[in-house]
């Protein structure tokens, strides 16, 4: 991977963040539940922390990138995902939730198998972590809303 790539795969990944705020902002205006609209507004407050954190990466590429050579990032598999519509139901809504923090997870886990650099991959394993946790939620109120004769 040359740094030019590398910038690609910061860009897109912040590009993402933003999607993703974007994503729960209008999920949270959308609610009429207070406790879901607390939700998705902490979701905002946490893509914006990650977005911070690769755009300090972006801003610091170095000249020798710290990643191993011919690895699979798996960038195109996070290309052309649905837009948020009016017309969602809240169990819609957290499938593409749960699905959009699981591309995010497994993209900044394929980063940090590749980093060389441990303080990044240490940066990238915690964000793959934090994806995961959101991942979590989401799939909890999916399983909620969408299945309400579980509990």
């Amino acid at each position: 991977m040359d740094s030019s790539q590398y910038k690609d795969i910061l860009s897109g990944s912040i590009q993402r963040e933003i999607d993703a705020q974007r994503f729960y902002r209008d999920a949270a205006e959308a609610s009429g539940d207070g406790f879901l609209k607390d939700l998705f507004t902490g979701f905002v407050t946490e893509e914006k922390k990650h977005e911070k954190i690769l755009r300090g990466f972006l801003e610091s590429v170095p000249e020798k990138i710290p990643f191993d050579e011919n690895r699979d990032y798996h960038v195109s598999e996070t290309i052309a995902r649905p837009e948020v519509s009016s017309e969602m139901k809240p169990a819609d809504a957290f499938a593409l939730a749960a699905k959009k923090e699981e591309e995010a997870m497994n993209q900044y886990t394929a980063l940090a198998d590749g980093c060389t650099d441990a303080e990044q991959e240490k940066v990238f394993r915690n964000l793959a972590a934090m994806e995961r946790e959101h991942k979590l939620k989401m799939e909890n109120a999916f399983v909620d809303v969408g299945y309400p004769e579980v509990w």
